[in-house]
């Protein structure tokens, strides 16, 4: 089992290897009072942009932790292809589920989006704190699963602007019950594509055929009504079997 990993937002990169960093307040809660970890325990760091670094509990006190660095390791995890869920607000634990198992799937990057039968997407500062709340989430799942990016998880637009604002010629996928054909029929993208998942009462008709002229691609995922965060993992799945990494 390896060490346990840490996410940090420090600007570090292999010059820092040697030093000694403080960890962020809810790490150093976590090595101390939920791993009880003692001085001289091997833990893991990462930035977010790129690789990892294999560090060295160097202090503990009741004021915080901090790691020495030992050594940088330009790792990287990421799926050949990079897919953006985009993903219409379903209720609030969905999304959290969504947002943490399509990054450990590999999603490149979650685009929630406000469409006509998902849930409404708090105003003001409760949108802002359910936004932090789900690239939290993120991070927390990159940390479990060994990613060293963290997808981003994009502001919250409506579908109809992100469709407007979508490049045509990009490949897209938009889940739909009633497609004839199935991920299997598309041809392979060249390195990237937006995957559309509606929320638990489906995309409209109207919305579906907005995504279709957007430049999507209907496809249906098998015979059978998923539910909005079964649609989105079956879906990345089936893409990374295809064409990422699960080859």
């Amino acid at each position: 089992m390896g060490s346990p990993r840490f996410h940090v937002t420090s600007p570090l990169g292999p010059a820092d290897v040697g030093t000694e960093v403080a960890l962020p307040a809810a790490a150093a809660h976590h090595v101390l009072r939920v791993l009880r970890l003692a001085v001289g325990a091997p833990v893991t760091l990462f930035t977010g942009a790129g690789g990892e670094f294999a560090a060295t509990l160097a202090r503990a006190s009741k004021h915080g932790a901090s790691v020495r660095l030992d050594a940088f390791a330009p790792v990287e995890r990421e799926s050949a292809l990079a897919i953006t869920l985009v993903q219409a607000i379903a209720a609030t634990d969905t999304v959290d589920g969504i947002v943490r198992h399509a990054t450990e799937l590999g999603a490149a990057a979650i685009q929630p989006v406000v469409s006509q039968h998902g849930f409404r997407f708090p105003s003001a500062e409760r949108g802002v704190r359910r936004l932090e709340h789900w690239r939290q989430i993120a991070i927390a799942a990159c940390e479990q699963c060994g990613r060293n990016r963290v997808p981003a998880v994009h502001d919250v637009v409506t579908l109809d602007d992100w469709l407007r604002a979508r490049p045509p010629a990009r490949m897209g996928i938009v889940s739909d019950p009633a497609a004839a054909a199935g991920v299997g029929a598309l041809a392979a993208p060249s390195d990237a594509l937006d995957l559309l998942i509606g929320p638990e009462g489906g995309l409209s008709a109207d919305e579906v055929a907005r995504a279709v002229r957007a430049g999507m691609a209907p496809v249906r995922l098998g015979p059978r009504i998923l539910r909005a965060e079964t649609a989105a993992l079956a879906a990345l799945a089936a893409l990374n079997s295809l064409w990422g990494d699960f080859r």
